[in-house]
């Protein structure tokens, strides 16, 4: 088991850790953080379950290993929000985009990065830029309100 040294910014709070070279983000955040409102789905980065916001950008946390991120900046749905839910957390619930929530906090962060890149989008770029996010619950057309719900909103 070869190891590295990291030190990374989760939602705000520094980690100097040593971890496996082979653990994923993923992983990492689960089993080591605590943090399990990342999921972990086909581990093969095709679902986007584990979506977080990683240097600004999302990314499928299972296709990235912790020691990657050395020095870097990660954002997980429990980052998210405050005292209160963030708007796109109330959208979801607001518009019916929640079923089993196996894939929600992945769909949030990944809409999260849309809104963050253009917060005025139409339903046309916001169905494009989650075509790396699975639904097997809800169908897309609560999701995709929801999201054009928290942009009116933020």
């Amino acid at each position: 088991m070869k190891e590295k040294m990291i030190r990374l910014n989760v939602n705000g709070e520094i980690y100097e850790t040593r971890v496996d070279v082979a653990v994923t983000l993923a992983e990492f955040l689960r089993d080591d953080l605590g943090l399990t409102g990342t999921k972990i789905g086909c581990n093969e980065g095709e679902c986007g379950a584990c979506t977080v916001i990683y240097n600004g950008k999302p990314v499928n946390s299972c296709l990235v290993t912790a020691a990657e991120t050395d020095g870097g900046e990660v954002l997980t749905i429990e980052g998210l929000a405050g005292e209160e839910l963030h708007p796109l957390q109330q959208a979801f619930l607001d518009a019916g985009a929640v079923q089993c929530g196996f894939c929600t906090p992945g769909m949030i962060m990944s809409a999260k990065a849309i809104l963050d890149q253009n917060p005025h989008p139409t339903r046309e770029y916001i169905r494009k830029n989650m075509e790396g996010n699975i639904c097997r619950c809800t169908g897309y057309n609560r999701i995709i309100d929801s999201i054009m719900l928290a942009a009116e909103r933020l």
